[in-house]
């Protein structure tokens, strides 16, 4: 008997945390290095163009709502393509993702090499990078694994909370849970550090890379 194709390769809570971990990078280059906008976190991007509409300083209009709109049309792309696959496999569904999303993000890391300079390239790296993270949240919505959405924490936080011994749980995902919050704040963590020293190419090219190698190795089972 052959073996399940959808067991094969590495699990899929292991694949959304490298993600989470990929995300926060991703939330480094873009509002460290692009202008005070979020490209991954959307609940940030919102309230970001608040702050923009209320003329806060530092913070832009056009930048935030170019990456909210490269957003849903990147989850528009993700939704039609995951209606077309709903009879596939969810390892199939994931790679193809993973794999979209590692050219796209491949494309924003060959921009910031050619052109250092964000301020001539500002945005083009938010519209690929939010494109890339509205496809990827389209496609881990469809997943369905509990508490690994790979960009959002706050429903993860109160369920940690609310759900655990102290709440009225019994904190079984607990270590779930705590660890998408470290892989965020690794991540981000990382991110800075390199945007810092290195500019916005190398971690860009560090994300994409992260992401090519988990369309090779996902699998389907959680």
């Amino acid at each position: 008997m052959l073996p399940d194709p959808e067991t094969r390769g590495l699990r899929l809570v292991a694949v959304l945390l490298t993600l989470t971990v990929v995300s926060g990078m991703i939330d480094a280059v873009s509002y460290l290095g692009l202008g005070r906008v979020f490209t991954a976190n959307m609940t940030g991007n919102v309230v970001v163009l608040g702050f923009a509409a209320a003329g806060a300083p530092g913070f832009s209009v056009p930048h935030t709502s170019v990456s909210l709109c490269c957003f849903l049309l990147g989850a528009v792309t993700g939704g039609r393509v995951g209606a077309r696959h709903t009879q596939g496999s969810r390892r199939r569904r994931a790679r193809l993702a993973l794999a979209a999303e590692a050219v796209l993000v491949g494309a924003s890391a060959a921009v910031a090499f050619a052109w250092p300079d964000p301020g001539t390239t500002r945005y083009a790296l938010i519209a690929l990078t939010a494109y890339a993270m509205g496809l990827r949240n389209a496609t881990v919505r469809k997943l369905g694994v509990p508490d690994l959405t790979t960009t959002v924490l706050t429903m993860t936080l109160t369920a940690l909370a609310s759900e655990s011994r102290l709440g009225d749980g019994t904190g079984h995902r607990s270590p779930r849970r705590t660890a998408a919050v470290l892989a965020m704040a690794g991540g981000a963590c990382l991110g800075a550090w390199l945007v810092l020293r290195y500019g916005l190419a190398l971690p860009l090219l560090i994300a994409a890379l992260a992401s090519a190698v988990l369309a090779v190795v996902a699998s389907g089972r959680e």
